[in-house]
């Protein structure tokens, strides 16, 4: 299934492997959902206009009186008050020269009034006048004209809006009960092993506790996809073929484990004997090397390398983007900065490394530091990290304020 490494087949860097991996990656049909928290966090599937002016009509934009300019070439007078106006009500009577309305914030301009004085700048008398002192009025001064924040047929949220609690409200503005998002993908999510139990037992000679499934899974869901645990299908065929063909059925089949080139890395050929055509099967980094992508009509299918931090590093550098993808997002990812290193670091590696580090934001902008890091089993130095420090292949000793890239780690 896989070409041997040759001079003329050489290994795609990430960057290639990622372009190659998205390019499988479309957006998923949309679906209508209630305007409702399950829209939160979706990415909007057609434009939405407006239906009407918004402010329908002139309103006031403070509370205070309703005057006309000419009525207060001095900015002080005494008027008599026609009405009072409030939210929600309509101006029963066009303001008359020399009359004042008094209106509340949000309330309709009464037909003939231009502008608003502030309630501060006023005083009610004991006779049901208002008393008046201020600078003279500009036409339009406190009011905010119908249609300055939305005109009818404007398009206020375009196809592809990421819908956030601020667009949740627009929409209930728009009138939208129900709206169209691209789903959430949905996400199968397979381990494989005989040396691999679950959490909750005792492992034995030989078997180590399985870290990798419920880390996916909570890398899956944080990056919003739906997730199905498919749990350990060993290291036989009989055990691993009907837990992919499961797992098949889902936008993505993600497999840890059993994707090497030892004599029990039985998954490239399970899944190609299921109808996965493989795409790429080792990356130019560490770690992480042996990762797999496929496809099989429109599922794509990942196996990632057993050891759990080559596992975690290559779902935040692949799996997340194109999660992101089929979201509906236009920019997959992952979040990459420029950061100086904060101390001098030497590192010894034979390809690009992706090494576990601390990104600070200061003053000055950002810092990255390494942390000590055992290697592609030492998942406990990612819980000092939330970053990914690119470090060139190559014997180096880099210096303290050299520019690097680095990776955030947003889970």
């Amino acid at each position: 299934m896989n070409a041997p490494e040759t001079k003329s087949s050489p290994l795609l860097g990430v960057a290639d492997a990622r372009a190659l991996m998205l390019s499988h990656a479309c957006a998923l049909p949309p679906e209508t959902v209630p305007l409702s928290p399950s829209a939160l966090g979706r990415v909007l599937a057609d434009a939405l206009v407006s239906d009407r002016d918004l402010p329908p009509a002139d309103r006031s934009a403070m509370d205070g009186y309703a005057v006309r300019c000419a009525d207060l070439p001095e900015g002080r007078a005494i008027l008599p008050v026609l009405e009072e106006i409030t939210a929600g009500r309509v101006p029963q009577h066009a303001l008359r020269p020399g009359f004042a309305s008094r209106i509340m914030t949000g309330a309709p301009l009464p037909p003939g009034a231009d502008a608003v004085v502030v309630v501060e700048r006023t005083r009610l008398l004991d006779d049901g006048r208002a008393q008046i002192e201020d600078r003279p009025p500009r036409p339009g001064q406190n009011v905010m004209p119908r249609g300055k924040e939305m005109r009818t047929g404007d398009v206020i949220l375009p196809a592809g809006t990421l819908l956030r609690p601020p667009e949740i409200g627009l929409l209930a503005t728009l009138g939208q009960a129900a709206v169209r998002v691209v789903p959430a993908p949905r996400v199968a999510i397979l381990s494989t092993g005989d040396e691999v139990v679950e959490p909750d037992q005792e492992p034995g000679p030989g078997q180590i506790r399985n870290s990798n499934g419920p880390m996916l899974v909570a890398q899956a869901e944080r990056a919003g996809a739906v997730v199905r645990y498919l749990g350990i299908a060993r290291d036989r065929l009989d055990s691993l073929r009907p837990k992919i063909e499961d797992g098949l059925g889902d936008d993505v089949l993600v497999l840890s484990g059993g994707v090497s080139a030892g004599t029990l890395d039985l998954v490239p050929g399970a899944l190609r004997e299921l109808g996965v055509v493989a795409h790429l099967h080792k990356v130019e980094m560490k770690p992480g090397k042996p990762v797999f992508f496929g496809t099989r009509g429109r599922t794509l299918v990942f196996g990632l390398p057993g050891n759990p931090v080559s596992s975690l590093v290559c779902f935040e550098l692949f799996l997340r983007p194109a999660l992101r993808r089929l979201a509906g997002h236009a920019e997959p990812g992952p979040p990459t900065v420029s950061a100086l290193l904060a101390a001098d670091y030497a590192y010894r590696t034979d390809r690009p490394t992706y090494h576990p580090a601390r990104l600070d934001a200061t003053s000055e902008g950002w810092r990255v530091r390494a942390v000590p890091w055992l290697g592609s089993a030492d998942l406990r130095a990612l819980s000092q990290a939330n970053a990914l420090l690119v470090l060139p292949a190559g014997d180096h000793r880099h210096q303290a304020g050299q520019a690097f890239s680095v990776v955030r780690l947003d889970f």
